[in-house]
């Protein structure tokens, strides 16, 4: 067990989050507490998850959506995001974002 404090995600590898709710839930505690202390995003491989939730995090500073996936392949990874369905979710949760 880790010896800071953590949240885990359920989200199968090249699958979407079990509950886009809990996700983006996550992801929003994650940005939040990123403006003052280190937060860690990984999955098992490190591109397609990881790359999905660092896209979603990117809009949430400002990224617009249309772009996340090309900044995170060119900031992190050039494979992240790796499938069709985690690009469609990531411009679903964009949207729903306020």
């Amino acid at each position: 067990m880790a010896d800071w404090p953590y949240r885990w995600v359920r989200w199968p590898d090249f699958r979407l989050p079990a509950s886009t709710e809990d996700a983006v839930d996550a992801l929003r505690e994650a940005h939040t507490r990123a403006a003052s202390e280190r937060v860690e995003i990984a999955c098992g491989g490190g591109i397609g998850r990881t790359g999905t939730a660092l896209a979603v995090l990117a809009v949430m500073s400002g990224v617009p959506a249309d772009t996340a996936v090309e900044w995170v392949r060119t900031n992190y990874h050039p494979r992240a995001v790796e499938t069709r369905r985690q690009r469609a979710w990531i411009a679903t949760v964009a949207s729903s974002l306020s």
